[in-house]
């Protein structure tokens, strides 16, 4: 944030906090809820327990028990979060927007390695922060964002089997006996739901191939009503059309979308777009770009009714491809689809101010319940930054708002 956005900032932090009194059983709690956030939005080193009671003035023990034990409903406090972002950042009915003008829903994951053997959930497990199988959580996140306020909505730890079915270590962890183990499809689409229960409103839902490979979740998000861009791996099938004959022969079987794409008339026959994506704080990137209306491969293996786009993208500066479906309208403009595919970077965007700026991976306790907690009052510090962020944007706008927007697309 700029240096002239900071004499309102304190003010403003404490009229945000105090929406949320009524999450709070007694004047104690709800002070030490406004040391903590206020400590969170500060300029501390090391955002956890120990640094914050000693910058705000409190007993360490005090906000341990903050975290742990003090009977606050963090529940209540994810819901009216997300009633504070449907309400001020989601359109309304039949608002009247421009092209661009979307609330696009965010899926992740982020991970932190973790030394000790006692946080709730650590075990050896890949890290997608480290690029590498080390000790450490996984955490699954939903993010939103609309016209540069970006910020996360919900958070829930990844539970491994191991974990699942050790009790005692359920036990001394504090997690709660109704917590399975469950795949990351399956919370996010957990996550996706309470978003829709308090008014949050996703034009579109965009998430990477960890995601869009699941058939499952594709099919939960339909009988939603839900749109989506997913990443998919290059060997997700679908079909070049719909085949004359329920058939394992080469001829009517499904093909790899890395094949499909390189062989099928309807990808062959129309010529590279080349376009670029400019990004918030990167470098923008050159992708060729294809795209075309196929059926996709249910998971019993047949032909699904309705066609999908498919759309292939090749970075030729690193030799990358990317591949993505989505069951917007056979009108949407690609240019939207594309826009809303490579927002997907926007999440990554947001743990890293997350964890840089807010403390995001700082808890160090062995309490679930603590951890959770503080992931929640990480995002509600984010929220507000974000919302200050975009205010101040207004009065000091960046050189480049294109952010994520897809332009000078030619034929080559």
């Amino acid at each position: 944030m700029d240096t002239r956005m900071i004499p309102d900032v304190a003010q403003a932090l404490g009229r945000f906090l105090a929406g949320f009194v009524v999450c709070f059983t007694n004047r104690r709690a709800f002070d030490n809820f406004q040391a903590y956030c206020q400590a969170l939005a500060g300029d501390l080193r090391k955002k956890n327990v120990e640094p914050i009671a000693h910058h705000a003035g409190k007993g360490v023990r005090a906000l341990q028990l903050f975290l742990t034990d003090s009977p606050w409903d963090e529940a209540r406090l994810r819901d009216q979060l997300q009633q504070h972002v449907a309400q001020h950042h989601c359109p309304s009915p039949g608002e009247a927007r421009e092209p661009f003008d979307l609330c696009i829903g965010l899926i992740d994951e982020t991970s932190d390695r973790k030394y000790g053997p006692m946080t709730p959930g650590v075990q050896r497990q890949y890290l997608g922060t480290l690029g590498k199988t080390d000790n450490g959580i996984v955490t699954v996140h939903l993010g939103i964002e609309r016209q540069g306020m970006s910020t996360l909505l919900d958070s829930e730890l990844f539970l491994p089997e191991k974990w699942a079915n050790d009790w005692e270590r359920r036990r001394e962890a504090g997690i709660p006996d109704e917590l399975e183990h469950r795949s990351k499809p399956d919370m996010a689409l957990e996550q996706v739901d309470r978003a829709l229960a308090n008014g949050v409103h996703f034009d579109f839902l965009t998430f990477d191939a960890l995601y869009g490979r699941s058939h499952a979740f594709l099919r939960a998000l339909e009988q939603r009503g839900q749109r989506y861009v997913a990443e998919v791996p290059s060997n997700f099938h679908c079909y070049g059309k719909r085949p004359k004959y329920n058939s394992p022969q080469k001829p009517f079987a499904p093909k790899q979308v890395r094949y499909l794409c390189r062989q099928s008339p309807i990808f062959t026959k129309q010529a590279w777009h080349t376009t670029y994506i400019h990004r918030e704080t990167r470098e923008p990137q050159r992708w060729r770009v294809k795209a075309g209306r196929v059926p996709l491969q249910r998971e019993d293996g047949t032909p699904t009714d309705q066609t999908y786009w498919l759309i292939v993208a090749h970075q030729t500066d690193t030799g990358q491809w990317k591949y993505f479906v989505s069951n917007a309208p056979a009108n949407t403009p690609q240019k939207i689809l594309l826009y809303v595919a490579f927002k997907r970077a926007e999440v990554e965007h947001q743990f890293r101010i997350a964890k840089s700026d807010i403390g995001f991976c700082d808890y160090e306790g062995r309490d679930y319940r603590g951890l959770m907690r503080h992931l929640l009052l990480c995002q509600l510090v984010m929220c507000f930054a974000a919302e200050q962020r975009a205010y101040y944007q207004d009065f000091f706008p960046s050189t480049d708002d294109r952010a994520g927007r897809p332009d000078a697309q030619h034929h080559c």
